[in-house]
């Protein structure tokens, strides 16, 4: 076993990447801007030291456009592997996890609400597993170019159509309300959560309702030869996980 500290120690990156010709930096979850940024340009420095022809690197929809908060770490690391010596690299922007919807739709399910400044924006949120599985098929390429792609589900939803796929899926009504953003960020602070992760997570929405997540594209299917799984799919096979502990 390898072990390594993606935060602060680009020699055990380099360790423990040795011998490794691709590798995949999943981007990390660290703190206030820059923090991130900065483990990110570790593992990139260590893939380079380790001499791996290829990085494979999970970004976010065009960060250099977005309102989420923590865009700019991603931007930024994009370019960072873009100016490493790396012979080649692929940015997977992948969108934003059905799987997100666990930390959430549990409790709004509870009280049949769901509260969003999203507006009418449209998310296009691919399952987990399907970002994996085009990851796999990188990583098992011999290809050493640089490419960029978006990976994201068949189709851009509004909130209201997610709301209704749910619902048919679990049994349950979810009315969707509208509110601003900082009635939100106030919502989500009163619900127990720090101001700093509350304000996080209304940019996603400000970021919804701005367009910045309905760009669908047909990516994954360019690289893995197949569709990904469904709103509806994803919500009956994931039925028990939505409802929670009641």
């Amino acid at each position: 076993m390898r072990t390594a500290d993606f935060a602060d120690d680009v020699d055990t990156l380099a360790t423990a990447f040795r011998d490794a010709s691709r590798i995949l930096v999943i981007s990390s979850e660290a703190g206030p801007h820059g923090v991130r940024l900065a483990q990110h340009r570790r593992a990139i420095m260590g893939a380079v030291q380790a001499g791996a022809s290829h990085v494979v690197y999970t970004s976010m929809p065009d960060p250099t456009g977005s309102l989420v908060s923590f865009a700019p770490d991603h931007a930024e690391s994009e370019a960072a592997l873009a100016a490493s010596a790396l012979p080649g690299w692929t940015v997977l922007r992948n969108h934003w996890y059905f799987e997100n919807w666990f930390h959430s739709i549990p409790q709004a399910l509870q009280s049949g609400v769901w509260y969003t400044a999203a507006g009418e924006g449209e998310l296009a949120n691919i399952a987990r597993d399907d970002v994996a599985r085009a990851a796999a098929v990188i990583l098992a390429s011999t290809d050493t170019s640089t490419q960029t792609y978006t990976l994201s589900g068949a189709k851009a939803l509004t909130t209201r159509e997610i709301a209704a796929a749910i619902s048919a899926a679990v049994g349950d009504p979810l009315a969707v309300v509208d509110v601003s953003q900082e009635a939100l960020v106030q919502g989500l602070m009163a619900s127990g959560l720090p101001e700093a992760a509350a304000r996080e997570i209304a940019s996603f929405d400000a970021n919804a309702a701005a367009g910045g997540f309905s760009g669908a594209t047909c990516d994954y299917k360019a690289i893995t030869g197949r569709e990904p799984q469904s709103l509806d799919e994803w919500c009956r096979a994931n039925r028990s996980a939505l409802i929670g502990t009641r």
